[in-house]
């Protein structure tokens, strides 16, 4: 069995997927403190039952973590409680999934009260149907990534505990939803338009928040810097000011647990006059991003709001020209760079248009 090298020391990650690439899940990896090793990837219809891999795969895994002495592997889904626990035995090193993963980050990036509860509920949710027979990863408490944030504590308790903190948890949630609703309607007695800025995670969408209204706002580059909404004040031509709102980046294959979790916050989505779609238009999987956002707008029934598409990160796209055209193509749409401020003038055009729009279809 490879040593597990403790918590204190980056912990070596190898990587198995089925069907996909790996590129994403390793910067997820990355985000949560770890080092991508090695990865195994296999060709299927539909991941095995048992094991998520074939048999073969599965052996091929196990002589790449030892041969690496990789720490832990994460796999690029949501496994069943009875693939972690087989296919952990079976590689001999802790296994974790995607959901693991993203939830660890979460815990990492949660500051606020609010924010550390809808992690810990997610956490929660995830866990009370793994706790039977759980495995190793089950009970490395606090060991690395996979095992942080507030409800790590609660993993060794019974179920019935566990659904009085979950019920704890929702009647806190439930405040923060009346105190966000009453803060909202604060917000409309102002006259002022909400927009809310979605996309895909680390678009853009902060530092486009602080170029637009000198918010201050967090913005680094990695997954999900931003989780609590801030709210500012934005001029968007003189005489026409707006209220811009930054939410939590969505992800493909984000967890449901997460979405139902977040959704005190993700309310100032569904609430917004307009959505202002942040999207990095130099990933070369673009499309797929914006995809996953409108499914994820689509599960909160925001999708058929007035939308404004910003195709961020001029300043380094490789080829320009093509981003253009896709701002053409896309309605209401402006090729822009947050960073740099390349096209924001009239990106604030074409939000007071919409607002204009908005203000017109109200009057009748």
């Amino acid at each position: 069995m490879v040593p597990h090298r403790g918590a204190t020391q980056e912990e070596r990650v190898l990587l198995i997927g089925v069907n996909g690439h790996l590129d994403e899940l390793a910067e997820l990896v990355r985000s949560a403190g770890g080092r991508v090793v090695g990865s195994v990837v296999q060709r299927l219809d539909r991941p095995v039952a048992a094991t998520y891999i074939g048999q073969g795969k599965v052996q091929e895994a196990r002589t790449l973590a030892w041969e690496l002495e990789a720490d832990l592997v994460v796999v690029d889904d949501e496994l069943t409680p009875a693939q972690a626990r087989n296919l952990e035995k079976l590689v001999e090193i802790p296994v974790i999934d995607r959901t693991q993963l993203i939830l660890d980050i979460f815990a990492q990036r949660a500051r606020t009260k609010e924010g550390k509860l809808q992690v810990e509920l997610a956490q929660l949710t995830y866990q009370l149907t793994r706790l039977a027979g759980r495995g190793t990863a089950m009970s490395r408490l606090g060991g690395g990534i996979g095992t942080r944030g507030p409800g790590e504590t609660q993993l060794e308790t019974d179920r019935r505990r566990i659904r009085r903190r979950i019920a704890g948890i929702r009647r806190e949630l439930e405040e923060v939803r009346r105190t966000r609703a009453l803060q909202r309607e604060g917000r409309r007695r102002t006259g002022l338009p909400v927009i809310a800025l979605v996309g895909y995670t680390n678009a853009g969408k902060s530092t486009l928040m602080n170029a637009l209204t000198r918010a201050g706002v967090l913005a680094e580059n990695r997954l999900f810097a931003t989780l609590d909404p801030t709210v500012r004040r934005v001029t968007l031509v003189p005489g026409k000011d707006a209220l811009l709102t930054d939410t939590v980046g969505f992800l493909r294959k984000l967890p449901h647990q997460l979405v139902a979790a977040f959704r005190a916050t993700l309310e100032e989505v569904q609430e917004a006059d307009i959505l202002l779609h942040v999207v990095d238009a130099s990933q070369p999987d673009v499309h797929e991003q914006m995809e996953a956002v409108a499914a994820v707008l689509d599960e909160l029934g925001a999708l058929d709001k007035p939308m404004v598409t910003a195709y961020n990160k001029l300043d380094i796209v490789a080829d320009r020209a093509q981003v253009e055209s896709w701002a053409q193509s896309t309605p209401n749409a402006m090729a822009i760079s947050a960073k740099t401020g390349l096209g924001l003038d009239r990106l604030r055009e074409l939000l007071a248009a919409q607002v204009d729009a908005l203000e017109e279809s109200a009057a009748f």
